[in-house]
């Protein structure tokens, strides 16, 4: 038997569907506590469970599914019908076997998985190359958002390839040596989109370093500023200070070439400052 329903009513669905199952009863508790292992293996049938997260849709969000199989049931519970509804579409024509069903249901999840990290990775590039052309507005913001898109991707990841690791393992013989195989298949794909995903966090990791090296070095650079013009403005404030003290012997009041002469000599102190500061190479 397979059916695909709705977690809404679990009484009313497991009144249904659970019926003759093998520990009915425990398969009643992992549904209604909602029990968050991704693979649970018995004698005589496995539970998963996983949070579904679909790629090629703008919702953020996941949909908690649990999975049910023996070797003659295969039961599918879905946290709401809309999820249901979709799921009854990836396995529509999966055929007869519950196997060959499951395997294409897993198949479809997966189903161009890649092109979207390759996408990804490709926008991800883009943002950093208008960074640094000199187009920063909310770059940060970006690579927060970057960051939260690739941490539900690898939980997603890794609750697949728990299960698929542990179905090719296949430990108490419920699927057939080609559906382990098969499995086995999908746990290299998944282990593929997730090892992707690995490396675009690292891109992003190295893309937050680098974009707040920047930072720093743009304020250190401003500081430098700052600091050379202090450094100009001191011996002039110095020369200010000695001329301010001695107001009556004021060189203007002696001398009508007073004001000229201290005039030439500070421009000449900036001078030599600037030209020592090029030759420091510190402008």
């Amino acid at each position: 038997m397979f059916k695909i329903t709705s977690l809404d009513n679990v009484s009313a669905a497991f009144d249904e569907a659970g019926k003759g199952i093998a520990e009915s009863g425990r398969l009643y508790e992992y549904l209604t506590e909602q029990y968050t292992a991704p693979f649970e293996s018995y004698m005589n049938f496995d539970l998963c469970s996983f949070d579904w997260y679909n790629v090629h849709s703008a919702e953020s969000r996941t949909h908690r599914i649990f999975i049910y199989y023996d070797r003659e049931n295969l039961l599918v519970f879905c946290e709401n019908d809309f999820t249901a509804q979709h799921m009854q579409k990836l396995a529509a024509d999966a055929g007869e076997s519950n196997e060959k069903i499951m395997y294409k249901f897993f198949g479809s999840l997966l189903k161009d998985d890649m092109q979207y990290i390759d996408s990804f990775e490709a926008e991800i590039t883009d943002t950093e190359d208008s960074a640094i052309e000199g187009s920063r507005k909310d770059y940060l913001d970006s690579i927060i958002q970057y960051r939260k898109e690739l941490l539900r991707l690898k939980r997603y990841y890794t609750q697949l390839q728990v299960i698929f690791d542990n179905m090719s393992d296949n430990d108490n013989g419920i699927l057939s040596e080609e559906a382990a195989r098969h499995f086995n298949v999908l746990n290299n794909r998944v282990t593929r989109c997730y090892s992707a995903v690995l490396n675009l966090r690292d891109y992003i990791t190295q893309m937050r370093e680098a974009y707040q090296a920047q930072i720093d070095i743009e304020q250190n650079s401003l500081m430098k500023f700052f600091t050379l013009i202090t450094a100009l403005f001191l011996p002039l404030t110095l020369m200010v200070g000695w001329y301010g003290m001695n107001f009556k012997n004021m060189p203007e009041l002696l001398d009508p070439w007073g004001y000229p002469v201290f005039i030439l000599a500070s421009f000449l102190v900036i001078v030599v400052l600037i030209i020592y500061f090029k030759k420091k190479k510190w402008l």
